[in-house]
């Protein structure tokens, strides 16, 4: 095996490892175990973790769930220490799932195929997937660990990033594998409603039973909770209500919901 590839396998580049109430998508509201891996190949305008898209020397791990009593460790993590501190995470009846966040996950792909049978074996949480959606080969090699896909779907009007037939791609992938799947659209004051129809146009071809949640991107200052100024400003009431009305003539269930971690401080 290449000296290069074996490492890769068995070491993590992260950012953090916490637990938290998860904000966004079909999982709000529920317990979580956050394992946030570095680097991530897009550069999205409303991005709030920019500080995720290069390798820091050091991650930092909570160390009590929930507490934020964190400890500082070197990057790179070997597997066996990722697999360590999450099972320290996993305290008996709190936790619904393990999110493996970013950054993108999927960059770490020869990684989470050696990590992700060990740690479902060793904590029989669901393994829950949040990503860009733009890397189909990369999903196709972690599927069979995974229990449910968050896909963000980049509007090129709001996000700046194009990723079309990727995402179709990658959302044919979850669906023909029947691997549960939801599809999250950030939205601002800017989306183009040509942008939104074709996400729509998209979706609904490979599946109108998909569920679908648009995120108005959140104005709230992470530290004190109160409106700031922003580039990307959030949509208004009219926009929201009448592109939640568009995206229901392509699929059934279309959900708007705020990121409720923020407003709750869950950071």
């Amino acid at each position: 095996m290449n000296i290069k590839n074996s490492a890769r396998e068995h070491n993590a580049h992260l950012i953090e490892v916490f637990s938290a109430i998860q904000g966004e998508g079909l999982n709000v509201g529920t317990r979580q175990i956050f394992i946030r891996f570095a680097l991530c190949d897009l550069r999205c305008h409303f991005c709030d973790s920019a500080h995720t898209w290069n390798i820091p020397t050091k991650c930092r791990i909570e160390r009590n769930p929930g507490l934020r009593d964190f400890e500082n460790y070197s990057n790179p993590v070997p597997l066996e220490k990722l697999l360590e501190w999450v099972q320290q995470q996993n305290a008996p009846f709190i936790h619904d799932s393990i999110s493996l966040t970013g950054g993108e996950p999927l960059i770490h792909a020869p990684f989470l195929i050696k990590f992700l049978p060990l740690i479902r074996a060793l904590t029989k949480l669901p393994v829950y997937l949040e990503t860009g959606g733009h890397r189909p080969q990369q999903l196709s090699q972690v599927m069979p660990y995974l229990d449910l896909v968050g896909m963000d779907w980049k509007l090129p009007s709001v996000s700046g990033e194009n990723h079309w037939q990727a995402h179709k791609d990658f959302l044919q992938l979850c669906y023909e594998s029947k691997l549960e799947v939801f599809v999250k659209i950030i939205v601002a004051k800017n989306t183009e409603l040509a942008d939104l129809q074709k996400a729509g146009e998209l979706i609904g071809a490979v599946s109108p039973h998909i569920p679908v949640f648009l995120q108005p991107v959140t104005p709230l200052d992470t530290a004190t909770g109160s409106i700031t100024q922003i580039t990307i400003l959030p949509p208004s009431p009219d926009q929201v209500l009448a592109w939640q009305a568009l995206m229901k003539g392509f699929v059934k269930q279309v959900r708007v919901v705020p990121q409720t971690h923020k407003m709750l401080n869950q950071l």
